[in-house]
């Protein structure tokens, strides 16, 4: 079988534990190894409870490429401490990683959610380096929602500004299964996060594609029913379009909640997500560090 496709003995075995848990995410979070990494827990990045985040970094880190990821959950709902096996599996490739939170539906609003992702990309530039990281090669990656989440922070050059941190503070971008154009999407998900602005240029990432946009990497999956991969073919081609570098990634039989699992202990060995994203990282990298020289 393809390293594209799940192995389907260890998806049945990760189902048969889901139904006697609590959800998927508790699931994995039982199973997820915790000696790889040093966690720095709830620093706020704002006023707000839901303004703050968790760092991850290999022991005696310094350096490291940094990634700031965000979660999916339509806006609405989802927590950071549900997602430590994304930061394990990526610490485990030697970078540094800082999960946030965001401000969620109905309570917050578009751009609420985008401006607290500016605002979590401003604290890590300003402090990756006394974490172990390297503020010059800080990546922004999400699934879902949080993947349009670091697509707009890092292409609206405005949301950054107004966090007060550089214009190229980002690095690169890696989207898991995101939206980047909401517009044909509909119904009480879209109206409760986005309102009226649902249809406006200024919540389409695609609208800001742009010349000296930061590479990015979009990897979306062919039975991704809730989010289809038209939506980042249509980002890809702004980017192309514009002269920027993007690379479009689709993995034929992966749905829209796989995406994310493919990054847990359990699954990651059947998916060639870890492997891409970390030769996305790497690479990127390796031209901020020549380019800085």
């Amino acid at each position: 079988m393809a390293r594209g496709r799940f192995a389907k003995g260890v998806w049945i075995g990760l189902l048969s534990l889901v139904l006697t848990a609590c959800s998927a995410l508790d699931a994995l979070d039982a199973v997820t190894p915790s000696g790889s990494y040093v966690r720095t827990r709830d620093v706020a990045f704002g006023d707000h409870p839901r303004q703050q985040l968790d760092v991850y970094a290999p022991p005696a880190a310094r350096g490291a490429p940094t990634i700031v990821f965000w979660y999916g959950g339509s806006w609405r709902r989802g927590a950071r401490t549900q997602y430590r096996f994304v930061a394990e599996a990526l610490v485990r490739e030697g970078f540094v990683v800082v999960l946030p939170d965001y401000r969620l539906a109905p309570e917050a609003q578009f751009p609420d959610f985008v401006d607290d992702a500016a605002r979590a990309v401003a604290w890590t530039h300003a402090n990756a380096a006394r974490l172990g990281g390297d503020p010059a090669r800080l990546f922004v990656m999400g699934h879902s929602a949080g993947a349009y989440n670091a697509a707009l922070v890092a292409l609206d050059p405005s949301y950054l500004a107004r966090a007060g941190a550089p214009a190229d503070a980002v690095a690169g971008v890696i989207g898991l299964s995101g939206p980047y154009d909401i517009r044909p999407l509909r119904g009480r998900t879209i109206d409760a996060a986005f309102g009226p602005a649902a249809t406006a240029d200024a919540a389409q990432p695609a609208a800001f594609a742009r010349p000296n946009a930061p590479p990015v990497l979009l990897i979306h999956g062919g039975k991704d029913g809730l989010v289809p991969p038209a939506h980042a073919q249509t980002l890809a081609d702004a980017l192309h379009a514009a002269g920027a570098r993007a690379d479009l990634r689709v993995y034929p039989d992966i749905a829209h909640i796989d995406m994310v699992l493919g990054l847990s202990s359990r699954l990651r060995g059947a998916s060639p997500l870890i492997a891409d994203i970390a030769t996305f990282v790497r690479a990127g990298a390796r031209a901020q560090a020549q380019a800085a020289e």
